[in-house]
């Protein structure tokens, strides 16, 4: 069966990373137990690769960072894109992610993430 993957792209102020951490690691759990495959957090650290002279544009351009700012690479992989639905169907009726029970403002800015949902077209695993 195809995996489906939900990609996430977004900027992170430096000064609030821990907090990130500490919600993504959260979150991580949270979508494991309602049946996500895999969750998958990563902190930019190569964000000028050298591309032998191929002009791509960079994850620091794709979410408009500035020196302040980390580039947060996300993703969660699903069995399909129905499972997909049904998951987090199930991650945003568990009270976990009711807003009253978040003590603190979320830790980036929601306006310069990036979001959508991928079907596999090329799949390889060890």
């Amino acid at each position: 069966m195809e995996r489906y993957v939900d990609g996430f792209v977004l900027a992170v102020p430096k000064e609030k990373l821990d907090a990130y951490r500490d919600m993504a690691s959260e979150a991580g759990e949270l979508w494991i137990d309602h049946g996500a495959l895999e969750y998958f957090e990563g902190v930019g650290d190569d964000m000028e690769p050298d591309m032998g002279g191929m002009a791509v544009r960079t994850f620091p351009e794709l979410a408009d960072t500035d020196e302040d700012d980390a580039v947060v690479f996300s993703f969660i992989v699903f069995e399909s894109r129905e499972h997909r639905d049904e998951v987090n169907a199930k991650v945003m009726d568990d009270p976990a992610m009711d807003p009253d029970a978040f003590d603190e403002e979320m830790p980036f800015d929601s306006e310069r993430m990036a979001y959508g949902g991928f079907r596999s077209i090329v799949g390889h695993e060890r």
